[in-house]
């Protein structure tokens, strides 16, 4: 069991628990969660990695190419703009995404509009069997983690992350 002592530091009152001041403590707490947060930071990424070399390997696609596949399987067709909105990537990485996947045979570019600048994107057969087969993208399990949660802990989380993105500076950073 804890004892509570007192001990007088640079003439302030400092409770101390079992001979070690709850300064002391404190700091080994700070460390400890600390590298703990560090670590689950270091975990999502290599997460993010793996998913990644995983679909590269057994489908010969990225992650960013899956998500843009399952957004067309989803939508239908739509314009590279939209494709950028529903992955939530800027429309110059949607572009190159779209190339690849073109050169892929899994998606092609169509002129449909009477505006011949206007693109529609849309699934080749191929494009929708492997959208079909592939494993849903990593952020799904996010979010099916998150429907599990009460709005208190999502609030939690959100303002949370946001406070490591604001400490990163990375707010303004195009997800891409």
């Amino acid at each position: 069991m804890w004892q509570r002592e007192y001990c007088i530091f640079e003439e302030l009152i400092m409770p101390k628990v079992n001979d070690v001041t709850v300064v002391e403590a404190s700091e080994d707490y700070h460390a400890i969660r600390t590298k703990e947060i560090v670590y689950a930071i270091r975990r999502l990424m290599q997460a993010g990695e793996h998913y990644t070399k995983e679909l590269n390997k057994i489908f010969n696609v990225s992650s960013a190419q899956i998500n843009c596949l399952i957004a067309l399987y989803e939508n239908g067709p739509l314009s590279p703009s939209q494709i950028a909105k529903h992955v939530m990537v800027s429309s110059s990485t949607v572009t190159g995404i779209i190339d690849r996947l073109e050169n892929k045979d899994l998606v092609k570019r169509l002129r449909i509009s009477p505006d011949r600048r206007v693109v529609t994107v849309e699934l080749t057969q191929a494009g929708k069997v492997l959208a079909e087969n592939a494993p849903p993208p990593i952020q799904q399990k996010i979010i099916d983690g998150l429907n599990n949660l009460s709005p208190e802990k999502i609030d939690e989380i959100a303002l949370t992350l946001k406070r490591l993105t604001d400490m990163l500076d990375v707010q303004d950073l195009k997800v891409t």
